[in-house]
């Protein structure tokens, strides 16, 4: 009797821990599923956060997966979310490729064998070809006269010239001043111009001030027409006040040429002005025979940055050597070439600049490359189509020495 007592005492005994086990295996399967439904919450709330903050940034950022970890001293556990972000896709509406470029182009006072050239190396990229003779300011070739004559477009990155210029001159740095840009990192101006770095531009930029970077910038040419009677030409624009501060400031306008729209002709002649060691021509453009026998150079004004020359060139030398244009080595090696890319866009144009002048065996020549379009429009495709237009005229023996009355046909240096 007693051990049947015993039995009945043990069998309740073991049943209600049974059921004390599966009772705490509920409650902690209620609470791992509350705990979990909390971090699918915060999750959630996470995303629509990220989101709101960065829409208007121009980048997507995802939350990708949670984790629990142990928070310090005993405070309990805490949720981690790993963020992952992806640059925001820009969608572009422009067409990187057009015919009949050439279509009203008034030529028969242009060089033939640079026209070509030029002709051959644009393609049916949609874009224009311009090609200076620094020592005078005569136009030798201009392909899609259009578009090289039309208002112009953002500077992008080709902008870094004249700020770079204005800082030399006002004795802010020097090619080789390392600026901190922040914790430890350092640059200077030659390997900024070479990898077109934007953070050291918009530094250089707070540094000068709107004023002073206007001031330069009307100096160089911007905000003027570049030609000297040259029908159909349009004018840029410099904006007479800064940038505002929500848009980025004179930082932006000295990183990317903001609110600035500049023609391939105030390029070309503020390059050809770097070339020549700081004459500022009138860039003519002779439409037949009559305008080569008489023509004269225009000198706009004098600029003094012979001495600032070589503090910018072996930046711009670097460019092509290592740099942002290095796509025109691809094609074309054979002497120096110093030069300058932009990439930037607007309401989804695409646009690509490359501005270039190249000591060559036969004195200099400046060209500007500029094109629009969509993704494969940007500045090393326009390093790229410079350095076949280099390699076109060069496979035309173009660079051998020329007799005097040779440079008197085709308008070389005089």
């Amino acid at each position: 009797m007693f051990v049947s007592s015993f039995m009945k005492v043990l069998g309740v005994f073991l049943l209600t821990l049974a059921f004390c086990a599966g009772a705490r295996a509920t409650t902690t399967s209620s609470a791992k599923k509350k705990h979990s439904s909390g971090v699918v919450r915060t999750s959630v709330k996470a995303k629509r956060t990220v989101s709101a903050k960065t829409r208007a940034s121009g980048k997507v950022t995802r939350v990708v997966a949670t984790s629990k970890v142990a928070g310090r001293r005993g405070r309990g556990a805490r949720t981690r979310l790993a963020v992952r972000r992806t640059r925001y896709q820009e969608h572009f509406s422009a067409s990187s490729f057009a015919d009949n470029l050439t279509l009203g182009d008034v030529t028969d006072g242009e060089d033939p064998v640079v026209r070509a050239a030029a002709i051959e190396a644009l393609g049916n990229m949609n874009g224009t070809a311009v090609a200076i003779n620094p020592d005078n300011g005569r136009i030798l070739a201009m392909v899609n006269q259009k578009l090289a004559l039309s208002r112009g477009a953002e500077p992008c990155s080709t902008i870094k010239l004249t700020v770079a210029l204005a800082a030399l001159e006002e004795g802010i740095v020097r090619k080789d001043t390392p600026v901190n840009l922040g914790g430890r990192y350092h640059l200077t101006m030659t390997e900024a111009l070479a990898h077109s770095n934007n953070a050291y531009f918009e530094t250089l930029g707070r540094s000068l001030g709107f004023e002073r970077v206007k001031h330069y910038a009307n100096q160089f040419g911007l905000g003027e027409l570049a030609g000297y009677h040259i029908q159909g030409e349009q004018l840029g624009t410099y904006p007479d006040e800064v940038l505002p501060a929500a848009l980025g400031g004179v930082g932006r306008m000295c990183s990317f040429g903001e609110s600035v729209s500049m023609t391939p002709l105030q390029l070309g002649a503020l390059v050809s002005a770097i070339a020549n060691g700081g004459t500022l021509y009138y860039l003519q453009h002779p439409e037949n025979a009559s305008d080569i026998a008489t023509f004269e150079p225009k000198v706009k004004r004098m600029l003094n940055i012979a001495p600032l020359i070589p503090e910018i060139q072996d930046g711009m030398q670097g460019a092509v050597q290592y740099g942002t244009a290095r796509s025109l080595r691809a094609n074309f090696n054979q002497f120096p070439v110093m030069g300058k890319t932009g990439t930037c866009s607007n309401n989804g144009t695409r646009f690509g600049w490359f501005a270039s002048f190249a000591d060559t065996p036969n004195g200099r020549i400046v060209t500007v490359f500029f094109l629009e379009g969509g993704r494969p429009t940007f500045g090393p495709k326009a390093a790229e189509l410079t350095g076949q237009f280099y390699r076109a005229l060069w496979d035309k023996s173009y660079f051998l020495q020329k007799t005097p009355s040779e440079i008197g046909a085709v308008g070389g240096s005089e």
